[in-house]
Formats: structure tokens, C-alpha cells, sequence
């Protein structure tokens, strides 16, 4: 027999009962019933309950053991009496009567209980990460992302992609958000970067010759942390693709995501291919943002002209001043007490706009605040616009044209909740498309990309010489599942001449250019082939499949909010002989200085 086990936990069932096995694993639970004392025992697969009498040799050990010590039980499969059965557990017919137990290690008492549903503090769950590791939940979640890495891995190489590694330690990145810094020992003075993305080598890989990338792909960022982005690192299938369109690269994520969702979905509906298409300007327009949650089935539209001229003053003044309406419908929406619009017109407030105005539709009339200072025909004309019906209501934003779209966002998002009306049981797939290739910066009126700076601009070279660089789109697209942006991606820029004249645009000289981005600039006046491709973040991807609001709860080690390890104590300083080899001198923020509120000693 196997020293320490024959069996895994979730293995024994009734058709292994007289037999003698043997397992090991983790104390999970015990339960002393007098003379009988019955202990959960559990490993990586499940849990098997072991049993021992108070007459057997094994009693006292299993009686004294703590929770979570590591044990090894032998004895006999027995099957439970019809009143004991456990049918949520795969060996819930069967239980296994302990002939003898060796304590294989001892456990000290829990900081945190792992047999337990009980919510413990964030700090102390990441500090005793391998204690949290061991809970279900957490556990199915950090076993589900490995599932799914393997299926995306799969269903890649079956579409003809051959997975590569890209260099960990390169150059400082152009990309948006600061890099991380690892000191170069032999070129004192210099630093190599942890790369914010593969792009630049995905790229280079195209260049040589190579026809269809992947990789699952650590990436490195000094960001802030947010409830969808772990700081410090993340994954990403990143992928790229020689001689396509954008269709072309539409045609081959779809199926891995699609697939990977429905095989780990539990169900749920799933968009199936192809997925919606929608031009950036119409998203901002319909939905309010760029990654729209199109479970929602609230719709915004543009009711600007509504009101230009109406008798509703403030509206029609602030159009006069370049303003924009939007509308944002309330399906069932007149039926809600005063109260719940009086509560909304306070969020509002609390979001930074100066109210919510509405008009409610009930009994064939228009009522509130904004209906009585409307003619009937501008009433129609809005209620035509949302395709409102008797019961609903309408809420309006009205501001400069980007922040009335993103307030109305807000308010189509607010309005889903309060109403009940969000589909959650399906995964709402879409591509955003079209996105602007330049954005005017208002505070300094120049400008800037809006998006990759390594985008093909549709019209290529003509349309950067002869079309107002605000109206020239991008071939660059996003993908989103349920308001969650999952990747961003693009047809690539291959050309250099195109390459100069967008940098230009954006006030990089051509110097500036062949500094930042020498070795890819010129990659490309070497014979460059058209290339795109994307890279959907894996963290992301298991989150919307685990139903998890928090990204650090389907990562095994995450970095806290402050981007901290507080198991391993990251960051953590460095003895001066290593910073020393390294050339660095220190130079750190001098401690701000308290400012007592005691009295001093001279005015006692």
C-alpha cells in the first residue's frame, strides 16, 4: 500500500465499500457525537468522512488533532446508513472507519477559519494567502483559471497559432502607465523595464516571418489598483496574425471566446458568432460608454433638437452654448413613488451634475417638471426618440456633448438597477469598432492619440494629408462581455512613411519617433507584411466566469490595494552593499513633520 494514500478524497464511493484504503489530507471538520467522532477529512479533490468509536486506539489522536492538520488515515469503506447520506459530496454514500491515523503535520491555531463561510478582513486574508487557498470558493476559482489558460492555450494551436515567449527584461515602454524598473548591474546608470505589453516584439514577430502569435503573457504595470485591474501584473492571451483584416481577427477570437465561455459558463446564455459590431460614436451615443453592458436593454437617444428653442430654459440656453440632450428611457418607470425620483435627482448630485429632470408617462399624460414647460409636440417628439410607452419615464442629461453621453452612461447603468431589468443570466458579447484615431486635448488644445498610437488610420496616408485629424477613424476595436472591456486591439500601422506623418499629427518629430521606437521603425523598412491582432486579459475573462466583483479573488497571490504582498513582505527595502553594486544612491521623501496640538512646555 501507498504511504500516504490510495485514494484521493473525492474518489471512494459505494463501490469501494469493504474495501481498506488509505488517505491523507487536511482536518476540515470535526463533529463528536459522544462515542462516535466523525472528521472531514479533505484534499485538492474533496472530502471524505472518516469515523472512529470511542473504544478504538485512533480516538484520542483524532480527538486531539486540530483543524487543518495534515493527517493519514487507513481503514475500511463502509456504507452510511440511509439517514447520513450526504448527496452534495461525490462520497457522500460511504464513509471510511479509521483503523489507524498518522499525524503527517500539526497545525497551530487558525488566524483564519478555512471550514467556515465567515468574511475576514482583506488584510488578513492575503497575509495567510495559503490558509485563504484552501477555502472553496477560493480554491474553485484559482482551479478554474488554470482550466481555462488550458482551453484557451488549446483552442489556439488548433486555429494554427504557435505560442511564443517575448523578453520579460526590455526597454522602457511608450505605453500609457508607468513602468517598472529593474536596475542593469553591468551598464551602471541604465535600468531594463518589465514590459507593459508584448506589442513591440509581437509586431517584430510578424516582421520575421512568422505568421500567427500567441502567448499567455505576463504583463507589468506601476498603476493604481481598481476592482477589474490588479496592480503590479496580469495576463493576457496575446495574439497577432501576418497578412489579415480586421475580420480576419474578429473571425479568430470569436470562437475562442465564445467556446471558453460556453464550456465554463455554467449555462448561461453566450453571444454567438459573429458578435455585435458597434461603431465607437454610436456606443457613446445608445449606451454612454465604450464598453456597454448590453444585458441592460435601456437605449439612449440624442434629444437635442427637442428642446433647442423649447420653452425649458436652462436646456435651451446651454444648447445655444454647444450642449448636447440625451435621453435615457425608464421602462416601467411611472409606476415609482415620488420618492424614487426625488432619490435619484439627489444622486445625481452626489455624481456632480446639477440634477436629474424627467418626464413621466401615465394615464395618456406628460407629467413633471420638464413636461410642463414643453409644447405637446416636443413631448411626442421625445417620447417617439426613447420609443417610450404609458408607464415609463424619460430622465435627461444635458451637457457639453462627451459629458452628456458618460453622465447618461451613468444614468441608463443606475436606472437598469433600480428597475430590475439587467438579463444577468448570459454573457453579452460585442466588438466596438471605429474608434477615433485622435482626441483634442482641452487643456492644452493640442493633439493627442486617443488610442494605440500604432494604429493603421482607415484612409492610411490620404487621410492623414487631407482629412481634419478629429474625423479620421482607426482600425482599432475593442472587445467587451457584459461591460467589461475584455482587450483592446488593431490593424497594425506597418508603414513607415504612415508611421512618420501620424506621429507627426500627434507633435512628435521625426527625431522623437526614431528614438522611442527605433527598433520597430526600422523592422518595417525592411519588408513589413499587414498585421493585427488582439489580447483579451485572462484575469478579466475568469472574473466574468467566476461571477467575482473583486479581479484578487481568481489570482492565488494578488497584490493588496496599496500593490503590497503582505505573505511575502513586497516591497521590501534593501541592504546598502546591494544597492551599492547596483550604483544606486537613495534619495527618499523626507517624512512629513507632525504638527503637535499639545501645549508646549512654556505655556504650562
Amino acid at each position: 500500500m501507498h504511504p500516504y494514500r490510495t485514494h484521493t478524497c473525492n474518489a471512494l464511493t459505494l463501490a469501494d465499500a469493504g474495501e481498506t484504503v488509505r488517505l491523507s489530507g487536511w482536518v476540515h471538520r470535526k463533529r463528536d457525537h459522544g462515542n462516535l467522532l466523525f472528521v472531514d477529512v479533505r484534499d485538492h479533490y474533496g472530502i471524505t468522512q472518516c469515523v472512529t468509536d470511542s473504544s478504538s486506539a485512533v480516538f484520542p489522536t483524532l480527538e486531539g488533532v486540530r483543524p487543518e492538520s495534515v493527517i493519514c488515515v487507513t481503514g475500511r469503506v463502509v456504507k452510511r446508513d440511509s439517514d447520513t447520506i450526504n448527496p452534495k459530496l461525490p462520497t457522500g454514500h460511504i464513509e471510511v472507519r479509521a483503523d489507524s491515523v498518522e499525524v503527517l503535520s500539526t497545525a497551530e491555531v487558525l488566524p483564519i477559519q478555512v471550514a467556515s463561510s465567515e468574511d475576514f478582513s482583506e488584510e488578513m486574508r492575503l497575509r495567510y494567502r495559503f490558509l485563504d487557498l484552501r477555502r472553496e470558493r477560493l480554491h474553485a476559482n484559482i482551479v478554474l483559471r488554470s482550466q481555462v489558460i488550458s482551453s484557451i492555450r488549446r483552442r489556439m494551436i488548433e486555429q494554427g497559432f504557435t505560442e511564443f515567449q517575448t523578453p520579460i527584461l526590455t526597454a522602457s515602454s511608450p505605453e500609457g502607465a508607468r513602468d517598472f524598473l529593474v536596475p542593469a548591474r553591468q551598464h551602471p546608470g541604465k535600468f531594463y523595464a518589465l514590459p507593459q505589453a508584448p506589442q513591440q516584439f509581437k509586431q517584430l514577430l510578424m516582421v520575421a516571418g512568422f505568421d500567427r502569435y500567441f502567448q499567455i503573457a505576463p504583463c507589468f504595470r506601476d498603476e493604481d489598483s481598481r476592482a477589474d485591474r490588479s496592480p503590479g501584473e496580469f495576463y493576457q492571451l496575446d495574439l497577432e496574425m501576418s497578412f489579415v483584416t480586421q475580420d480576419d481577427v474578429f473571425a479568430a477570437v470569436e470562437p475562442v471566446m465564445a467556446g471558453v465561455f460556453e464550456e465554463f459558463g455554467k449555462g448561461r446564455a453566450v453571444t454567438p458568432a459573429p458578435f455585435p459590431r458597434i461603431p465607437y460614436d454610436e456606443s457613446m451615443l445608445k449606451y454612454g460608454s465604450d464598453k456597454p453592458d448590453l444585458r441592460n436593454p435601456l437605449v439612449i437617444a440624442d434629444v437635442t433638437e427637442a428642446f433647442r428653442g423649447s420653452g425649458f430654459g436652462i436646456f435651451a440656453r446651454a444648447i445655444e452654448g454647444g450642449a448636447a440632450v440625451r435621453a435615457i428611457p425608464a421602462t416601467g418607470g411611472a409606476a415609482k413613488p415620488r420618492s424614487w425620483f426625488d432619490g435619484l435627482n439627489a444622486w445625481a448630485r452626489e455624481e456632480g451634475a446639477g440634477g436629474l429632470g424627467y418626464i413621466s408617462f401615465a394615464g395618456g399624460e406628460a407629467k413633471g417638471p420638464i413636461a410642463k414647460n414643453l409644447d405637446p409636440a416636443r413631448v411626442a417628439q421625445i417620447k417617439e426618440a426613447v420609443g417610450a410607452a404609458d408607464g415609463d419615464a424619460v430622465f435627461f442629461a444635458c451637457d457639453k456633448e462627451l459629458a452628456a453621453a458618460k453622465f447618461a452612461g451613468k444614468v441608463r447603468t443606475k436606472l437598469c438597477a433600480d428597475l430590475g431589468l439587467l438579463d444577468a443570466d448570459r454573457f453579452a458579447f460585442c466588438w466596438i469598432v471605429d474608434f477615433p484615431m485622435y482626441e483634442l486635448n482641452e487643456e492644452t488644445g493640442k493633439i493627442e492619440f486617443s488610442h494605440n498610437p500604432f494604429s493603421m488610420p482607415q484612409g492610411e496616408l490620404d487621410a492623414l494629408l487631407n482629412q481634419d485629424p478629429l474625423t479620421i477613424k482607426a482600425f482599432q476595436y475593442d472587445i467587451v462581455c457584459n461591460g467589461v472591456e475584455l482587450s483592446s486591439g488593431a490593424i497594425r500601422n506597418h508603414l513607415p512613411e504612415i508611421m512618420y506623418k501620424a506621429f507627426e499629427i500627434a507633435g512628435y518629430p521625426p527625431e522623437v519617433v526614431e528614438a522611442r521606437f527605433g527598433g520597430m521603425l526600422n523592422a518595417f523598412k525592411f519588408g513589413a507584411p499587414p498585421h493585427g491582432g488582439s489580447a483579451p486579459g485572462i484575469d478579466r475573462i475568469v472574473m466574468l466566469l467566476a461571477d467575482e466583483p473583486n479581479i484578487r479573488e481568481i489570482i492565488a497571490f494578488p497584490l493588496n490595494q496599496q500593490a503590497q504582498d503582505l505573505l511575502m513582505q513586497a516591497p521590501a527595502e534593501v541592504e546598502p552593499e546591494r544597492l551599492r553594486e547596483l550604483h544606486i544612491k537613495l534619495d527618499l521623501p523626507k517624512p512629513k513633520l507632525k504638527v503637535s496640538t499639545e501645549p508646549s512646555a512654556e505655556e504650562n
